[in-house]
């Protein structure tokens, strides 16, 4: 676990106004927040990256999944979504009982590039290295093991992975690195691989 400071939804600085969040997995296709707005965005410095183990909502403690964080460099597409200002003290408690259960994500703010033009501060959970559940080097290989094995109180691994893939697709998105893993953990399942 990290050392540092554990940022809370009533320590979090922010910006006045409507509070903006980046989306880049399943908080694109299942927000489960009072938007007002959602718009195509990219953010620079970061990119998506399969780099978390999950141990609740998509594996457990003996037998973890694998999820979406981002990682440092490149850039990251995915959804700026937008809660109004009354809503967002409820809507950062609700992030933060979904995002931070073992706060393996540092909240930052990040400048997302809106796909009409407008650049706007996006709170972002990005993945932090020094914690437990960081897996940012694995293979190929090691990470289908993850990706098939993973199960947990919201679902399989595979089934979350599908599902972000679909959605960035529908948007116009194609990430290579989630499309080969995705396809490689498909066939495993075919073959009947199974998890060690």
């Amino acid at each position: 676990m990290t050392d540092t400071a554990v940022i809370t939804p009533e320590t979090l600085p922010r910006p006045p106004g409507d509070l903006w969040v980046f989306g880049y997995g399943s908080l694109m296709w299942r927000p489960d927040l009072p938007l007002v707005e959602s718009a195509p965005a990219r953010i620079f410095g970061y990119h998506r990256a399969l780099c978390l183990l999950s141990i609740n909502y998509r594996g457990t403690q003996a037998r973890p999944g694998l999820v979406c964080g981002l990682k440092r460099g490149g850039a990251c597409r995915g959804m700026a979504l937008r809660v109004a200002e009354k809503d967002a003290p409820a809507a950062l408690g609700a992030l933060w009982k979904r995002e931070m259960v073992t706060n393996a994500y540092r909240p930052t703010w990040l400048s997302g590039h809106l796909v009409d033009g407008r650049r706007q501060k996006l709170l972002a959970f990005v993945s932090d290295p020094a914690h437990d559940q960081y897996a940012g080097g694995l293979d190929d290989d090691a990470v289908v093991r993850l990706v098939l094995q993973g199960r947990g109180q919201v679902g399989h691994c595979l089934e979350y992975l599908e599902n972000t893939l679909d959605h960035l697709d529908e948007m116009g998105i194609h990430d290579r690195n989630l499309a080969r893993i995705v396809d490689k953990a498909r066939r495993a399942k075919q073959r009947g691989v199974r998890s060690k």
